[in-house]
């Protein structure tokens, strides 16, 4: 049983919750329409938040539960690392859909909320300063991936989780390609906060 969990980890991260919603709200295929990327931001482009909320929490969860599961039946710490990986592999790379996944930083929040309260509320705050001094929401992701194995080495000290949150890094800095070259040209959208106007007497 405890041996198969980073192979139920994968399956379960190959479940799309951007195509499995979209289909059941009526709503086009995220890998065919926008930016063809299965994910939250994209969904929203199709002007329904519930759905790319759901999509949201159903991509966290993919990587929540089955490192929550492996960490309940004390599984150690290498199967625990290796179903974390399994599970983010399966949202990139998912089984049931072509291998055509999402860029997984979702997911990923989940792996790390699973790994560690302490490593998901670091990463949340250098996601929201980074966010919020720059106003650019893929610069704020991208940053806290890659210091996430910084993070959870200062924390747990693990070798395995250090491993497997570098990987992670890897894959995400991967799959953001094109919002690297749009940051480096000046062309990616920018967090846009809503102001306030003033009551005019």
């Amino acid at each position: 049983m405890i041996y198969s969990l980073p192979v139920l980890g994968y399956l379960l991260g190959s479940l799309s919750s951007a195509v499995i919603i979209c289909r059941l709200m009526g709503l086009p295929d995220p890998r065919s329409s926008g930016s063809g990327n299965p994910g939250a931001t994209n969904v929203l482009r199709f002007g329904n938040k519930l759905a790319a909320v759901l999509t949201l929490i159903g991509d966290l969860l993919k990587g929540l539960a089955p490192v929550l599961v492996a960490r309940w039946l004390d599984a150690g710490v290498l199967i625990i690392a290796a179903t974390a990986t399994a599970a983010f592999l399966g949202h990139l790379f998912p089984l049931f859909f072509q291998f055509k996944g999402g860029k997984g930083v979702a997911t990923a929040f989940g792996v790390y909320l699973a790994l560690d309260l302490r490593l998901a509320m670091a990463l949340l705050a250098t996601w929201m300063i980074i966010a919020f001094a720059s106003r650019y929401s893929s610069l704020a992701a991208l940053s806290a991936a890659v210091l996430a194995p910084v993070y959870v080495y200062l924390i747990s000290h693990q070798v395995a989780y250090v491993v497997t949150t570098t990987l992670i890094a890897i894959l995400i800095l991967w799959r953001h390609q094109s919002n690297i070259q749009r940051l480096q040209a000046g062309q990616e959208d920018k967090i846009h906060l809503a102001r306030k106007k003033s009551a005019r007497k």
